[in-house]
């Protein structure tokens, strides 16, 4: 991404919050790289050079402030990213892709060899795959140092190193000191917050305004009976990443432009996994001020001005977007809801946690491949749709879908339309929930047709025409915010 010093620079003086994870400023006389929101003293615009992105200024030697703290940033959209390929890669490897598996193994998954990715990345975000996944893994650990919750051990796993010995040298040479000191220096602020037991907590910025009281009624509302529950403006629910098995519970932190993250000690080795998944389900690298243009439609310009953080809501996984999605076919959302309850209760895997109304994770791609046709139906839908599901659960087993982080929104819809029982509007549906596609838009949603009184789906395309690229989002504001509703306060 180009950036223009003169403008970057008037965004640092005047500590402009709404370019906060925009860019990034590095100081050559201090060797200090900063957020534009930063408390320090102002440098000269001769001593600054700016970045994209906080890896980059890593990777010309500038070191992470601990004033301003850059790893609570909020990140980039996926519509400021290069290309496919590097938007993918980079995704993954946020997600952890390297934790466990090689650049050549990567590659492979995204159709390359391990060289053309090596390249790609260099070529476009000037450093390459490991030196993206050391800085995305050293963003949590000096987070989790600074907030002084977890052991140092802890800190080690929850960001991917192997061994306490490997990351306190990675450490020490990233930020110039070993994690230790930082822990004990008496002049930072502390934001020390413990999860139950021996868990761990992260915090991830977002830019404001973040709409959560309605982020949190849309997850209400659909909310998986034993799988998820929201209670005391929290949400929470049971994880499966491998035979990692616990619960998370976020919550919303405003004063701080931060969602509080508490993850179960037995979570804690993926924990950047699910700091991944946060961030793609809560939206939260959107940029309210880019959806300022949805407003020229008279539709949507009062639903925008009451909920300006609107988010597109995902899921923690594309399988439990997919599997939703069949469920509320020709039904209500509250119907829906039910089914997907008895669904968990009757095929899901009992858990126990801490959090007594949840007691299930998520049913399995192999569940309902195994299941027969009349099981299904057992849960009060009919045999077409139960035919839908295990079909959908048979191609997911097989790896025919691919939802992961980054992949291409338009070869996962087609994969999907490929599946028994799904048709376009179920595939448009669940690439805007699974993918975060800000354009995905299921163009035949009687929902929609009816918010704007059109007659049918060309009209209904016509319309939203003049609302690319941001679609996904005008979607998102028809079904979920009425014409004159009373105005909520959205934080």
């Amino acid at each position: 991404m180009q950036l223009d010093p003169a403008a970057c620079y008037r965004a640092l003086v005047a500590r402009d919050a709404r370019f906060d994870g925009r860019f990034f400023v590095g100081v050559t006389t201090t060797g200090v790289y900063c957020r534009p929101i930063c408390p320090a003293r102002t440098p000269g615009a001769t001593r600054c050079r700016f970045y994209a992105r906080a890896a980059e200024a890593e990777h010309e030697g500038f070191r992470a402030c601990f004033r301003c703290r850059p790893e609570l940033a909020p990140g980039l959209a996926s519509v400021d990213a290069v290309s496919r390929l590097v938007t993918a890669a980079a995704a993954r490897i946020e997600a952890g892709a390297l934790n466990d598996d090689s650049v050549d193994a990567l590659a492979e998954q995204l159709g390359v060899t391990g060289r053309h990715l090596r390249r790609a990345m260099r070529r476009e975000l000037g450093l390459g795959p490991l030196e993206l996944a050391q800085s995305s893994r050293l963003a949590i650990a000096k987070q989790l140092v600074h907030d002084g919750a977890a052991s140092l051990t802890d800190v080690a796993i929850a960001s991917g190193f192997s061994s306490l010995r490997r990351f306190s040298a990675a450490f020490r040479e990233h930020f110039g000191c070993p994690p230790s000191q930082l822990r004990a220096a008496p002049k930072l602020e502390r934001r020390a917050s413990a999860a139950p037991g021996d868990g761990i907590v992260l915090r991830l910025g977002y830019r404001t305004p973040f709409d959560w009281p309605l982020v949190l009624g849309y997850l209400a509302g659909r909310r998986t009976r034993g799988v998820e529950h929201i209670a005391d403006d929290a949400y929470a629910r049971t994880i499966a990443v491998g035979d990692a098995r616990g619960v998370i519970v976020v919550r919303n932190e405003p004063e701080r432009r931060t969602l509080g993250v508490e993850i179960d000690a037995s979570l804690v080795r993926v924990a950047p996994r699910i700091a991944a998944a946060i961030r793609r389900v809560l939206d939260l690298r959107a940029d309210p001020r880019m959806l300022a243009g949805l407003g020229r439609d008279p539709a949507l310009r009062s639903r925008l001005k009451r909920h300006p953080g609107i988010r597109i809501v995902g899921g923690f996984a594309g399988f439990e977007i997919a599997v939703r999605a069949v469920l509320g076919q020709q039904v209500t959302v509250a119907a829906a809801t039910t089914l997907a309850g008895r669904l968990v209760q009757r095929f899901g895997t009992p858990i126990t946690t801490r959090i007594p109304e949840l007691t299930h994770l998520p049913v399995t791609p192999q569940a309902l491949a195994a299941a027969s046709i009349d099981e299904l139906a057992g849960i009060g839908m009919p045999g077409a749709r139960a035919r839908g599901l295990q079909s959908l659960g048979a191609a997911f087993a097989a790896g025919d879908v691919d939802l992961e982080p980054g992949a291409d929104p338009d070869l996962a819809h087609a994969s999907l339309c490929r599946i028994r029982g799904i048709g376009p509007w179920t595939a448009s549906y669940v690439v805007l929930r699974a993918l975060g596609d800000p354009d995905a838009f299921p163009d035949d949603d009687l929902g929609l047709r009816r918010a704007l009184d059109l007659p049918d789906r060309r009209s209904l395309l016509e319309r939203a025409e003049r609302w690319r690229p941001w679609r996904g989002y005008a979607a998102m504001l028809l079904w979920n915010v009425t014409p004159n509703e009373p105005r909520r306060g959205s934080k």
